[in-house]
């Protein structure tokens, strides 16, 4: 039989985010074996006033917004999500007729998916890719134990265990499902991979670029992405003069925008490093190639808390899968990736002078430069493509449609 799969999404393209990314590449490989996929995004996909919208070929089912201060309130907000998400999603259903809901996270998605799917005998996947409370806690909207996180670690647990199956990003995450009670044989890891053939290894730097920037002649360290504090940006410049004591004409090059960006462009004030570190604020995507072959080595300096001890990023696995060179935090959802020494080099977490060890040694060791690019490379090819991941629903889908699928 074909299968045709509803997914219900947090937000998708033309947003460019990890989360929109890992869509597209589910989305590709799940229409590759012949699988119908559908697409409702909820109100937080905003600057769309649209109902329906075609997006580089994709069709999207959007959920109009909730008017007045009502969506800025806590707790009766969500609700009102929840509310519009059910409804819109009960229209969308009728139209298609899918055999499948599967929510992506937060559980703000999960709540009306099994709502609509119990309602109507549909099964449901929630697909967890983090967990909402470790996000607000780095956003600084709560903190860990609050009243607001066990409601929501209490609201993330509720949806887990009336999901008919669960599938999250990688193990470490599979494990707090477990703790939390939920049948192992009712959690499947779909992990983060990368489509190899989208990324080429040859790239070279763009000189006049790089002289444009005030860094021709340098080495050059980077970081390419949003500038979170769980990213450990600020730990990457408390570092970066014990580098320079060392290597002088390394220069440090930070790519994109944030939350942090104020914060850190008066860090490096403060260090008195303004000279030789460089902002570029965010690039258009089509742009950040360049930005990525000018690097040296990519810095992915993490700080440790529950959401990078238990969700493995993207950035390192396309990383390898350009063959490039980065030091990266030894926190949980990088040893899951990353083998140190063989694919990349990890570092104690927290630590500024482990931090800046790593680098100046990498940096001097350019021998085994070429070593390090190819298993990286390799390892990705063999072992953390999309054609692999995404084949794992085949049995999560079988076990819920009765077998059969095509």
């Amino acid at each position: 039989m074909s299968l045709r799969i509803l997914h219900v999404l947090d937000h998708s393209i033309p947003l460019h985010s990890g989360y929109t990314f890992r869509t597209l590449s589910i989305l590709r490989e799940q229409r590759k074996r012949g699988w119908e996929t559908f697409h409702l995004t909820t109100p937080k996909h905003v600057g769309c006033s649209l109902m329906e919208e075609d997006v580089e070929g994709w069709h999207f089912f959007r959920t109009p917004g909730v008017g007045g201060g009502i969506n800025r309130l806590p707790v009766l907000g969500e609700l009102a999500l929840i509310r519009r998400v059910e409804k819109r999603l009960l229209e969308v259903v009728r139209k298609v007729g899918p055999d499948i809901l599967h929510a992506h996270s937060p559980v703000l998605n999960a709540i009306p998916a099994l709502r609509v799917g119990h309602r109507l005998g549909i099964p449901v996947v929630y697909e967890v890719r983090a967990f909402w409370e470790d996000a607000a806690v780095d956003h600084g909207t709560t903190h860990e134990g609050s009243a607001r996180y066990r409601m929501t670690r209490n609201l993330e647990t509720w949806a887990l265990k009336r999901a008919d199956h669960v599938t999250t990003i990688c193990e470490g995450l599979r494990s707090d499902i477990l703790a939390r009670g939920v049948p192992p044989n009712r959690v499947t890891v779909i992990p983060n991979a990368v489509d190899v053939d989208a990324f080429d290894t040859t790239g070279v730097p763009d000189e006049a670029l790089k002289a444009e920037l005030g860094l021709a002649g340098c080495t050059v360290v980077g970081f390419i992405g949003s500038f979170y504090a769980y990213e450990g940006l600020d730990l990457l410049l408390e570092a970066f003069p014990l580098v320079l004591f060392r290597l002088p004409d390394v220069r440090l090059l930070l790519v994109g925008g944030g939350p942090q960006e104020a914060a850190l462009k008066e860090r490096v004030k403060r260090l008195k490093i303004e000279d030789k570190v460089v902002f570029t604020g965010r690039v258009p995507h089509q742009e950040v190639q360049r930005y990525y072959d000018l690097i040296d080595v990519l810095a992915y300096p993490r700080h440790s808390m529950r959401l990078t001890e238990l969700v493995t990023p993207l950035k390192p696995l396309e990383a390898m899968a350009q063959g490039r060179l980065f030091v990266a935090s030894d926190v949980g959802g990088h040893r899951e990736l990353i083998r140190d020494g063989e694919t990349g080099v990890l570092f104690h977490a927290g630590s500024a002078s482990s931090l800046a060890e790593s680098i100046t040694k990498l940096l001097a060791k350019r021998e085994y430069w070429p070593e390090l690019r190819t298993a990286g490379r390799q390892f990705v090819e063999k072992e953390r493509n999309w054609e692999n991941s995404v084949g794992r629903y085949q049995a999560v889908y079988e076990s819920l449609c009765g077998g059969g699928l095509a």
